[in-house]
């Protein structure tokens, strides 16, 4: 038999597995390709966050105080933040590592936070002087800013849960456009060298060539994207599964017993101060109080996170008596939130610094052109003869050429 012929036969036998990976390419792109783009264009602001918000900021400038300088007691702060809002709840207080700042979380009432987790306003102190530096009205009700508008799109499109839940299908959607669109790239592209672009013939064939190439070579970020962005879209699930069962069997024991009244409640700062002491090789960031729904009646949780660059974004709650304010336990985050945490820098590329930062930038741009050409090569495709398909080039990632 010629050589031909083997190549020939070859061709036909993997005819229907490549009619199967169209079909799974072309519908999956077809569905998640507008929603891809508000995804892509509303995540470009959100990288560059940090430096977005500093701009906007019309915040109290820090005070110059000697490098040295300590940060005042979180129960100043705590007591100011009482001051000035009697009888409201405090949520959380949270020590900046990067700016001289500590945040207290504040709502009418748990129940209040617990019926909407966007009734939740902020006071900005000084870390150093303890000044206030800002006040925050509950979410939305100062107006909606920029940042709040990307981040709310990008996250749940206005729908809460159910938007969170659908924009994780459509990550998972992505990925089996991307999963697809490599087992079609082979065979429709054995016939010419990588990277080439036949500009001389048709503008469709142009951009064709243009959206294959470009696909391809953002494959493995746009793999890491989706799978991370389609993790991250189940955070409130995943929290929720781990309120009942994990934090449901540490806290059966204490059930029945008298939940602490504000009165009887340990310092803040002295939880703070006893986990830092225990767990010195972690940076200890934010007291949560008692009542809180991810959280415990009976203690504050004490957020800690590795000091290391590669452990940065792993947090580790603690366990400290809110009546005495002894250590009870460092908890053991469970394999599903381990992963959730470890898929949001990877997902924004804000652990690297700027330069990361900028790669991300210019990754998610070339990845809105692949998806913009892609609805451009379906549109404007053309009918084609059935003798001609065998040789068409299919694009990587979205529906342009899946006719």
């Amino acid at each position: 038999m010629s050589e031909r012929a083997i190549s020939s036969e070859r061709v036909h036998e993997r005819k229907p597995a490549l009619r199967r990976w169209l079909f799974v390419h072309k519908w999956s792109s077809l569905i998640c390709t507008l929603f891809l783009l508000l995804i892509c264009i509303t995540g470009l602001p959100l990288v560059l966050r940090d430096e977005i918000d500093s701009l906007l900021d019309d915040a109290l400038p820090y005070a110059q105080v000697p490098e040295s300088t300590p940060n005042v007691s979180l129960d100043r702060v705590v007591d100011a933040s009482r001051r000035l809002y009697p009888g409201e709840t405090i949520i959380s207080v949270f020590v900046d590592d990067d700016e001289p700042k500590i945040m207290v979380f504040m709502a009418s009432s748990w129940e209040a936070f617990k019926a909407n987790r966007k009734a939740i306003h902020s006071i900005r102190f000084d870390a150093h002087t303890g000044e206030v530096l800002k006040q925050t009205k509950p979410f939305g009700e100062d107006g909606l800013t920029f940042l709040r508008l990307m981040l709310t799109l990008h996250r749940d499109l206005f729908m809460g849960l159910p938007g969170e839940l659908f924009l994780g299908a459509v990550a998972l959607l992505f990925i089996a456009a991307i999963v697809s669109g490599i087992a079609i790239y082979g065979p429709f592209m054995r016939r010419l060298d990588f990277g080439t672009v036949r500009a001389a013939r048709s503008r469709r064939l142009k951009w064709l060539d243009l959206h294959n190439l470009l696909g391809i070579v953002t494959l493995g970020w746009a793999l890491v994207v989706g799978a991370t962005g389609a993790v991250n879209e189940l955070s409130t699930p995943l929290f929720a599964l781990w309120q009942q069962t994990d934090v449901r069997a540490m806290l059966a024991p204490l059930q029945g017993k008298p939940v602490p009244q504000t009165s009887e409640l340990a310092s803040p700062q002295a939880a703070y101060d006893t986990v830092s002491a225990a767990f010195p090789d972690m940076t200890t960031t934010s007291v949560v109080y008692p009542g809180s729904p991810f959280g415990s009646p009976f203690h504050y949780v004490v957020w800690t996170k590795g000091k290391q660059p590669l452990i940065s974004r792993l947090f580790s709650p603690v366990l400290v008596d809110a009546r005495s304010g002894a250590l009870v336990s460092a908890v053991t985050m469970p394999w599903y939130l381990r992963a959730l945490e470890l898929s949001r820098p990877l997902h924004f590329g804000d652990y690297g610094g700027m330069p990361l930062k900028i790669i991300w930038v210019l990754l998610d741009l070339v990845t809105i052109l692949v998806l913009g050409s892609g609805l451009y090569l379906w549109f404007a495709r053309s009918p084609v003869p059935k003798m001609s398909r065998s040789t068409a080039v299919m694009p990587l990632t979205s529906p342009g050429g899946a006719e």
